[in-house]
């Protein structure tokens, strides 16, 4: 029987998982995949945490170099998340030969181009399944059981913490400020939450899903990416009139006129599948031209979840030596012949706070016309009930242009006659 040792680079939240399953799992791993993993070493600066799950003494390590010159560790695994020191373990691991498992979304969508030359140069696998949507398998299904399709569209809600705050604030009526508060109370919100409710985690996942899936680089830095900060009750319960729920929704398209890439809050249809992903749950939505439409859905995030992840690709290392890397050219910036649409199509919620006065929407109508924007529906309540008095109004549009909404908002707030444009969101037509 093959037997492969691993090294855990931290023992938190999600290393702590990962131990917990390789250690509780490593028989049926040996009955049913004919290889017994044994983690061999782990470094950790809080010995009392690792002595505390179960690792022996002797197999915490005090550096890098410890792990990277210990020939019975083949697999390492990185839990540390950031960039640094992340990054330098991981190249120092792949050049001493290790083969290298991550969860590091961070670190992988800014710097897999160089992990991967130095995984080439010293014929070491590099996976990181576990990097996007916790324990949902979309990155094996993109590289194994889908790459019989070209991938037209991806959609999905890949952040857990945002999905859990726009729950609540949909099923509760409770504010953003508040709903925020507690989540970091319970833990799915760093007390920092920057990274995940203005969209950068979202838009690192997008980057590493959109690069497999339409085969080219796909630079995080070319992801429109706008956060859920600015969200209220109001325009979620406004939505919920015209049917739809509010997500913050990673897009990615590859169509004829180029590839767009896009995280943002989006209305979508209570009918479709992903407006029933609620709490900290993700799911992924993609489109083959052969397969049509697969979703995938489950946890995002978590110790076990995202453990569950890498062990899946521990196990798959374990058991195969023909290493597979990028399909594309895996450079810093986008390949010169990659086409990308900035200027996207989508249908529009526009909220006016208008003045209560003849004429109002004679005006906007002239401006949406002038902009080339259609309305679709439009609600307007009766009496100054907004804010400082105003009237609220809602349109939603038919399909248009981004710049056409800008253009459009920009003549409306420079308007005497509207007070002012209150909210803008993307609905998914």
């Amino acid at each position: 029987m093959k037997k492969v040792g691993v090294a855990i680079l931290g023992l938190g939240v999600v290393g702590g998982g990962t131990y917990k399953i390789l250690t509780e799992h490593r028989e049926m791993y040996r009955k049913c995949h004919q290889v017994d993993i044994t983690v061999e070493a782990v470094l950790e600066r809080d010995r009392a945490k690792a002595i505390a799950l179960g690792v022996e003494e002797d197999k915490i390590a005090a550096n890098i170099q410890e792990i990277c010159s210990n020939p019975d560790v083949e697999i390492v695994i990185e839990v540390m998340g950031g960039v640094e020191p992340a990054k330098s373990f991981v190249l120092d691991c792949l050049r001493a030969g290790k083969s290298v498992v991550t969860s590091n979304k961070e670190l992988f969508c800014k710097y897999s181009h160089e992990l991967e030359v130095a995984a080439k140069k010293n014929h070491c696998g590099l996976f990181y399944e576990a990097s996007c949507v916790g324990g949902v398998p979309v990155i094996r299904a993109l590289l194994d059981n889908l790459q019989g399709n070209k991938i037209t569209s991806m959609m999905g809600i890949i952040n857990g913490t945002t999905n859990y705050i726009l729950t609540k604030m949909a099923t509760e009526g409770a504010e953003y400020g508040d709903v925020l508060k507690e989540a970091q109370k319970l833990g799915y919100a760093e007390a920092n939450p920057s990274a995940d409710v203005e969209g950068y985690d979202a838009t690192y996942k997008l980057s590493i899903l959109s690069s497999i899936a339409f085969h080219t680089k796909i630079p995080y830095t070319r992801i429109y990416r706008e956060g859920i900060t600015d969200i209220s009750v109001t325009d979620i319960e406004y939505g919920k009139k015209f049917g739809y729920v509010l997500k913050l929704l990673a897009i990615g398209k590859n169509g004829d006129g180029g590839i767009e890439v896009r995280v943002h809050p989006s209305f979508i249809k209570a009918s479709h599948p992903l407006a029933s992903v609620n709490d900290s749950y993700n799911a992924v939505y993609l489109t083959g031209d052969s397969v049509e439409d697969v979703m995938l859905y489950g946890r995002g995030a978590g110790a076990l979840p995202t453990g569950s992840a890498i062990v899946g690709d521990v196990i798959y290392c374990a058991t195969h030596t023909n290493y597979r890397y990028s399909t594309f050219k895996n450079t810093e910036d986008a390949s010169p012949s990659t086409k990308f649409v900035d200027n996207f199509e989508s249908a529009y919620y526009i909220r006016l706070n208008a003045t209560d006065r003849t004429g109002v929407l004679a005006k906007v109508s002239s401006i949406f016309a002038k902009c080339k924007i259609s309305v679709a529906r439009m609600l307007q309540e009766r009496g100054p009930v907004g804010e400082d008095g105003a009237t609220p109004v809602v349109f939603i549009t038919h399909v248009t242009r981004e710049n056409n909404v800008k253009k459009a908002v920009e003549l409306i707030n420079e308007s005497e006659e509207v007070a002012k444009v209150a909210a803008v969101i993307r609905v998914v037509s």
